[in-house]
């Protein structure tokens, strides 16, 4: 197959639509465990679980590759990186909605666009300033700044969204020398190294063993997760794949429903629907810049 073929597109497609649903079943275990432990602890019992699996899975085929880089100062950052953004999620999934923190999210993009046009000297249009006007307006009516349905943990998914975007320019930097598996795994691996103190200082033996099942379908879901992510992009283009990223607002917002009872408020369905609009905007232009 030819890459960037139309056969490739698809699988890249299939996999990124995977990954979405893995990424939503992934927040969702996290609501339920920070419910019944220690934060901290369980980042870092998804992070011990992911690299102990993916080494599991991933070694057989690709051995030394999974630690062989050109440039272990950025693999560091980036697992310190990926440490901090979970952190922030799994610590205001305590707080908010499965809904909330997914429409906050979908901002990733808009965020993207800036920091591009900021670091990287790229040139934007007023049309795609308005629509990152729009986007931000649109995290704004999910927010609720100053209104009696305003919560503090919001502003964890704010800080976490600036941190992926961060973490997605830096990912597609190193793309250029590094392997998929390497970038995969490591940033796990250091993630998990560390969390070791705190997940210790913090320990609490789950009480029921149900638990270890859930947080190794953590580790599981998380490294293939990110895994199927690299693949995908393999295979086909971002501009490609952000529209179907989109559909994890779905699943997150009917596992909301569905184990949690949670059904988003009007503000929140109004500020998805506006983000979103927002990041397929940008990517549509970015489709019409690279076939111009």
């Amino acid at each position: 197959m030819l890459p960037n073929s139309p056969e490739q597109r698809r699988i890249g497609i299939s996999l990124v639509s995977f990954t979405t649903l893995m990424f939503a079943c992934l927040d969702a275990l996290a609501k339920h465990l920070v419910q019944e432990l220690p934060v901290l602890q369980v980042v870092w019992l998804r992070f011990a679980t992911h690299v102990l699996i993916m080494a599991a899975l991933l070694w057989p085929q690709h051995g030394r590759l999974l630690v062989t880089v050109q440039r272990p100062r950025l693999h560091f950052l980036r697992g310190l990186m990926m440490c901090a953004m979970t952190a922030l999620n799994f610590w205001s999934l305590q707080y908010l909605q499965l809904a909330e923190t997914g429409a906050m999210q979908f901002s990733v993009p808009i965020l993207i666009a800036v920091f591009s046009a900021i670091w990287l000297g790229e040139k934007l249009d007023l049309r795609r300033w308005l629509a990152i006007l729009a986007g931000f307006a649109g995290v704004l009516i999910i927010m609720r700044p100053g209104s009696h349905a305003f919560h503090p943990a919001i502003l964890l998914t704010l800080m976490n969204a600036i941190l992926y975007a961060s973490f997605n320019l830096l990912t597609r930097h190193m793309a250029k020398t590094e392997s998929a598996e390497a970038t995969q795994w490591l940033a796990a691996a250091v993630a998990a190294v560390v969390l070791t103190p705190f997940g210790i200082w913090q320990w609490q033996t789950p009480q029921h063993w149900s638990t270890w099942g859930w947080i190794a379908l953590t580790g599981l879901l998380g490294g293939l997760g990110h895994y199927c992510v690299s693949l995908a992009h393999r295979r086909a283009s971002a501009a490609v794949l952000g529209p179907f990223l989109y559909q994890q607002i779905i699943y997150m917002s009917a596992l909301g429903w569905l184990v949690f009872g949670n059904v988003p408020d009007s503000a929140v369905v109004l500020g998805a629907v506006v983000v979103v609009g927002s990041g397929l905007y940008l990517l549509w232009r970015e489709v019409v810049k690279q076939s111009a």
